[in-house]
């Protein structure tokens, strides 16, 4: 039996654009995808801390070194930018894999969504 558990989050961003007219998707710097261990086409939810709107969708790469957090399609309906948001990715492992696996969590600098250190 596989179990779904918590795979990779980038813990607080900020949302730099909502693009209402673009076919779907999360547009992520490259440099966070890497980081948090996340990759073009992943499924992820979207957590919006400043009102409670959770969403799924799919990443798309955007320009590395940008700090790009765009969020396109029906997703801009649901944040503006400036709003900050958690990304995660989830994994179905077995109970046993599960016990000892540890998720890939990033603490990018919110003001900017660049690495820190």
């Amino acid at each position: 039996m596989l179990i779904e558990v918590l795979k990779s989050k980038i813990h607080r961003v900020t949302v730099t654009e909502a693009n209402l007219n673009y076919i779907g998707s999360i547009t992520l710097d490259p440099l966070l995808m890497e980081a948090a261990d996340m990759i073009e086409g992943e499924k992820v939810q979207v957590l919006n801390c400043m009102n409670g709107e959770r969403l799924e969708t799919y990443i798309i790469q955007g320009e590395r070194g940008s700090g790009v957090v765009c969020l396109n399609g029906p997703a801009a309906r649901k944040v503006h930018p400036g709003d900050v948001v958690i990304v995660v990715t989830y994994a179905h492992i077995t109970r046993e894999e599960a016990v000892t696996f540890r998720p890939t969590i990033i603490f990018p600098d919110t003001e900017t969504n660049q690495l820190r250190g």
